[in-house]
């Protein structure tokens, strides 16, 4: 086993932000495929780390076959899929505002705000009142301890994006209230976002802002005041989002060539494999005593992120034909990821109501451990249909509702979807 930072890192993985930017624009045709295909990675290894927490694949016969460092990559990779939706949340938020204000700078305070919470609130509101009916009535996992905390506390915390401070001052919450910290770090960095864009103007000022979180959040994880804090603190993890910014910046600004775009992507995913897969080397170089696998991650995703987003700006450009119909059944997992990406935030909000009773059953039935594999699968396929069905029939309509009853007309037309 790995030591350090770079063991399990259980408590970082128990939740994940989901990137919860449906993309740069609504419309399915322009919605980039790769980065969906990215969000769908890492929501299903959230939800496998959070089956693997309770049932134990390697202690089946095929997780004893496939060898340490493979259960280390397909099911402890939760708390950095929860980087990379840090990294791909910045990028979009970014992206989508530059597209629309044309400059940061001109980030229209009351549409920022007003596009955010008809995206945030509805499914936050709603997994409260859930989770609070759960409590009162006494259902087990979903109780809170009151010798950690009591449920008013736990809802104004959540409400107030500060269920990370919590829980590190007291202790975790149950899995399903959990989930809510990464929602806290990052609506507290968009509360503050528009504002540093209008106040400092100037580009160059706003880079040196976000590389100032970059710098900061190496030492906020080493130096944090306890274990919880440093994977859940606000310094600890702003610099992903601060990466996805700045990398939104830097593709809005610059156009590179297809050779570039490759290679840009070639190195990000070996950074990235390097975190996620070869442990034992990252570790050997140190980066998890220093803080950095988590850079090093972000940074690697950023530079995927810029070159999905010139690849498909590009093919759209020069209207590229679709491909065969044979490619797309030869291509049919990128689609199921797709699917899984596309609702990521919604099935990540809810996937515990997925995991628990899955865990449950599969110990109350004793079922042999070498069905784990299906279980898992099945588990990860409930969890991605319960998030699309509040999507489709909660969240989205009242998202939808939210910007026709707020918005002036110009606004909704030109931010149908966002």
């Amino acid at each position: 086993m790995l030591g350090g930072r770079g063991q399990l890192r259980t408590a970082a993985t128990r939740a994940g932000a989901c990137g919860d930017e449906r993309g740069l624009v609504a419309n399915p045709e322009k919605r980039v495929p790769g980065i969906d295909v990215l969000r769908g990675l890492c929501i299903v290894a959230v939800v496998l780390h959070h089956v693997n927490l309770r049932i134990r694949f390697s202690e089946s016969g095929p997780g004893k076959w496939i060898g340490h460092t493979a259960n280390l990559a397909f099911f402890w990779n939760g708390s950095y899929g929860v980087r990379v939706f840090f990294v791909i949340s910045g990028f979009l938020i970014a992206g989508w505002s530059i597209k629309r204000w044309g400059e940061l700078k001109k980030i229209e305070l009351r549409q920022f705000y007003l596009l955010r919470f008809a995206r945030i609130a509805p499914c936050l509101a709603g997994l409260l009142l859930i989770l609070t009916a759960l409590d009162l009535a006494g259902v087990p996992r979903f109780t809170i301890n009151p010798q950690h905390t009591t449920l008013g506390r736990a809802i104004l915390a959540a409400a107030t994006f500060h269920i990370n401070w919590l829980e590190a001052r007291t202790g975790y919450l149950p899995a399903a209230w959990d989930v809510l910290w990464s929602l806290s770090v990052e609506e507290v960095f968009y509360l503050f976002f528009p504002l540093l864009c209008t106040v400092l103007r100037r580009q160059s000022l706003l880079i040196a802002v976000l590389c100032g979180f970059i710098v900061a959040g190496p030492f906020a994880r080493v130096h944090a005041w306890n274990e919880i804090w440093s994977d859940y603190g606000y310094l600890c993890c702003m610099d992903g989002i601060a990466i996805g910014c700045l990398a939104a910046i830097v593709a809005a600004r610059f156009r590179f060539g297809d050779g570039v775009n490759r290679a840009l992507l070639a190195s990000g995913a070996l950074m990235a494999l390097l975190i996620t897969v070869f442990r034992g080397t990252a570790e050997r170089i140190g980066f998890y005593k220093v803080g950095l696998d988590d850079t090093v991650l972000e940074i690697g995703i950023a530079l995927v992120l810029i070159a999905l987003q010139q690849r498909f700006e590009r093919n759209a450009a020069s209207a590229k034909p679709a491909k065969p119909r044979w490619l797309a059944f030869a291509a049919w997992p990128s689609g199921v990821l797709r699917w899984f990406g596309r609702d990521s935030y919604e099935v990540y909000l809810t996937h515990m109501f997925a995991v628990w009773p899955m865990a449950i059953a599969f110990r109350g039935f004793g079922l042999s451990t070498n069905l784990e594999a299906p279980w898992f699968l099945g588990t990860a396929a409930i969890a991605g249909v319960l998030g699309y069905c509040v999507a489709r029939y909660y969240s989205e309509p009242l998202n939808r509702a939210l910007r026709v009853r707020f918005m002036p007309e110009r606004a909704k037309r030109a931010t149908d979807g966002a």
